[in-house]
């Protein structure tokens, strides 16, 4: 039976810490929804009411833009192992790019990964748990190194010009808010 909770409580939080992989969903007003798997220790629960992940470089910005668009922004956890829970936190996201004034202040929760481009930080309106009952059963067996390696060997500049043709845009053609150093 779903539950609904007003913030992360402590045994939520220490539930979010335990977790491998978690899915961001955000949809324009018109357009595609999005739904993105993350991983790479980027996810921290930063108060009962506050979360946030490092978002690094990829192939598209749909959750940027989409936040730029109208704020939705929902996060889901889920146990692959031990008891099958699936939590789900609903609120307003917002997008904190490098030059940002508070950009220093979040970045301090994380360790820069190679290829970060922002931080995505949600204030939680409500949280929902579930039972899971659904979910397979599988093994954490690591992190892959692609995305970092790929980050890596771009540099700072290639990586610039990467996020200049393809994350300022979302597949819809909405604005992503990022802008690139090439502009600057």
């Amino acid at each position: 039976m779903a539950k609904f909770y007003d913030e992360l409580t402590e045994p939520l939080q220490r539930f979010v810490a335990k977790q491998q992989i978690f899915f961001t969903g955000t949809a324009p007003h018109e357009g595609r929804v999005n739904v993105s798997p993350k991983g790479m220790d980027t996810f921290r629960c930063l108060s009962s009411k506050e979360v946030a992940y490092l978002d690094l470089t990829g192939s598209g910005n749909e959750t940027s833009a989409h936040i730029e668009e109208n704020g939705r922004l929902t996060l889901m956890l889920c146990s692959f192992v031990g008891k099958p829970t699936i939590l789900r936190m609903y609120g307003r996201g917002r997008v904190i790019r490098q030059g940002d004034a508070d950009w220093k202040t979040y970045a301090g929760h994380f360790e820069l990964l190679p290829g970060a481009r922002q931080i995505i930080k949600l204030d939680i309106d409500s949280v929902q748990t579930s039972c899971g009952f659904g979910v397979p059963m599988y093994e954490y067996a690591g992190d892959r190194s692609e995305l970092v390696e790929w980050a890596e060997k771009k540099g700072d500049r290639g990586l610039h010009e990467y996020r200049h043709k393809k994350n300022r845009v979302s597949i819809d053609g909405l604005p992503t808010g990022l802008r690139s150093e090439i502009e600057a």
